[in-house]
């Protein structure tokens, strides 16, 4: 037995124990973060003041800039149809080097779809799949880390979207599924590999402004609590701003819930909130055109609000013309997909990208019979990996 289900079940039923007093604290909670959203919600200048207050003691802070007049604005579905566009969608994933296998090896597999709504054209599919052996391995002397690959997906992602769109009829909505922002590494890796790749993905977005081209991260049941956040800095008194960083007296409490509470969502199926500007640690970076911005988007019903954060730079922030196409699109998206709402041809950008452990141990394969043939000295698989398979060969 894997598991140890006693002790397992023995904390399960001290979280039941417990559950009545969870339950009463979130709902006080709850209580707390709709009496502050009414309190602030024509107060955006005195938010913009004390968040300016609190970066100069929390300068990492991650939080909603409050930038139209009222919080809990709401924008309902565009009624007119959208005009022509294309839609473009593109997902990546990845085998990571594996240390513990017989070759050594890396791929990024990319895959976009793009389509024309309403034309009856069908749509075009296009992979890239990136082989990377031997020196392409290693990054600044280290093996590639799983994070250090990703965030190569990512670039790679968003420089294909990039490649198409600018090669397709205009307007176009460029989709990844994720924040729009290129996350980071941690600090045990390579700084200069995430500097090098920060530069080349802030130049591709700032080469999409006049293009008439809409980039747009997806990022479906958000966890982050930007707007929550806001509320949370805004009750604490000028002399505690200091202990911002440490204070969350709306713990528990979601982005999601305060837009689509089920019963009374603020916002009702098809409507996206006000735009807020994304305050985050990499803010220094994206500036001026390229500055993050998101809005909340209820893909689902009134009966059952299912609300996603959309982020975008700035230039698409600032013209309601693209923000309407954006707002209509996804929404058609999202309905195609029935009960489970998500954006079509992001869907299937994920299963044209999705490399499977057959896929992997194919390419194993194919590189062993050649390595061999060309006479290389080869390697086996550790004998970790061939017990946890519970095969020899």
């Amino acid at each position: 037995m894997s598991v140890n289900y006693q002790q397992v079940y023995s904390k399960i039923r001290e979280i039941r124990s417990q559950a009545q007093a969870h339950q009463e604290t979130l709902r006080q909670r709850r209580e707390e973060a709709r009496r502050l959203l009414e309190t602030f919600d024509q107060e955006t200048d005195w938010l913009r003041e004390r968040l300016e207050e609190t970066l100069k003691v929390y300068p990492d802070l991650r939080c909603a800039i409050p930038l139209e007049h009222s919080l809990t604005a709401r924008h309902p579905l565009p009624q007119t149809p959208p005009p022509e566009h294309t839609l473009l969608a593109a997902d990546g994933s990845q085998i990571a080097p594996d240390r513990h296998a017989a070759v050594l090896f890396a791929l990024i597999n990319i895959g976009l779809i793009r389509l024309q709504p309403g034309s009856g054209q069908a749509p075009f599919i296009f992979t890239e799949s990136q082989l990377l052996f031997d020196e392409e391995l290693y990054e600044d002397g280290d093996l590639l880390s799983d994070g250090m690959l990703a965030m190569r997906r990512d670039l790679r992602e968003r420089a294909l979207l990039v490649e198409h769109a600018q090669k397709s009829p205009r307007p176009a909505i460029a989709l990844t599924d994720g924040p729009l922002e290129l996350w980071g590494l941690t600090e045990a890796e390579s700084t200069d590999s995430y500097r090098r790749a920060l530069e080349e993905y802030l130049r591709l977005l700032r080469s999409l402004r006049g293009e008439n081209v809409i980039p747009a991260g997806y990022v479906d049941k958000p966890m982050a609590n930007l707007v929550v956040r806001l509320l949370e800095i805004a009750t604490l008194p000028t002399e505690k701003l200091k202990d911002a960083k440490s204070s969350y007296p709306l713990r528990g409490v979601t982005d999601r819930w305060l837009f689509g509470e089920r019963g009374r969502p603020l916002l009702r199926a098809g409507e996206r909130s006000a735009v807020f500007g994304l305050q985050s640690q990499s803010r220094q970076f994206y500036r001026e055109e390229i500055a993050l911005h998101f809005f909340y988007l209820n893909v689902g019903d009134d009966e059952h609000p299912w609300p996603v954060r959309v982020e975008i730079p700035a230039w698409v922030a600032e013209d309601p013309t693209l923000l309407n196409l954006l707002h209509a699109a996804l929404v058609d998206q999202c309905r195609q997909m029935g009960t489970r709402p998500f954006p079509y041809l992001l869907h299937r950008a994920h299963e044209i990208a999705l490399v499977s452990y057959e896929d992997k141990r194919q390419i194993e394969n194919w590189l062993a019979i050649e390595q061999r043939s060309m006479g290389w000295e080869t390697d086996e698989d550790s004998a970790k990996r061939i017990s946890k398979e519970g095969s020899y060969r």
